[in-house]
C-alpha cells in the first residue's frame, strides 16, 4: 500500500510538472499506479488522490473508468492487451486471443492464480500494419502466431513450466 505521505508527493510533484488539472490527476494516477504492488489504484489512494486535488471522488473514478490504462482491481505483474479490431481480427487475432487464453487458463478480466499476468481487451493500439497486436505492460509485439505467443509468454514466465 502506498502512505499518504508519498501520495502528497506525488500530487506536489504532478503540480510541478502538468500544465492543466485534467494533466495533474492523470499525472498523479499513474505515478501511483505504477509504486502500488497488483499494478492498480486502492480506493484509498483514491480518496487520498481527491482531497488533495480538491476532486471530487467521482470524478477520479470517471477517470479510473474511463481510460483503461488505469485499473481500481489488483492487475498481474504483466498486463497483456489483446487488441480486438478490425484488422487485428482479419489478420487472426483470434487466434492469437486463443492462446493466450490457453496457455494462462484466464479469461479477459482475469488474472492467472500466481499474479503473474493479466488478461484486457482492448481497442486498436495503432500498428495495424502489424496485426495482429498485443502490448504487455508498455512493450508492443506484432505480427504474432500462437506459437510466437507461447514464446512470449514462457519467456516472461522466466522459461520455467508452471
Amino acid at each position: 500500500m502506498i502512505s499518504q505521505s508519498e501520495i502528497k508527493k506525488i500530487v506536489e510533484e504532478a503540480r510541478k510538472e502538468a500544465l492543466e488539472k485534467q494533466d495533474i490527476l492523470i499525472y498523479t494516477l499513474h505515478k501511483i499506479q505504477d509504486k502500488v504492488e497488483n499494478n492498480y489504484i486502492p480506493e484509498e489512494s483514491a480518496k487520498i488522490i481527491s482531497k488533495e486535488l480538491k476532486i471530487p471522488l467521482s470524478k477520479i473514478y470517471e477517470v479510473l473508468t474511463f481510460y483503461t490504462m488505469f485499473s481500481t482491481k489488483p492487475r498481474g505483474k504483466y498486463v497483456i492487451r489483446i487488441c480486438t479490431s478490425l484488422p487485428c481480427h482479419v489478420a487472426n487475432g483470434r487466434e492469437i486471443i486463443e492462446a493466450i487464453k490457453d496457455e494462462l487458463k484466464i479469461d479477459f478480466g482475469q488474472t492467472t492464480k500466481d499474479g503473474l499476468f493479466t488478461l484486457e481487451e482492448t481497442g486498436c493500439l495503432g500498428l495495424c500494419g502489424v496485426s495482429p497486436v498485443i502490448m504487455i505492460n508498455q512493450e508492443y509485439y506484432g505480427n504474432l502466431t500462437p506459437e510466437k505467443v507461447r514464446e512470449i509468454l514462457k519467456n516472461l514466465k522466466g522459461g520455467e513450466e508452471k
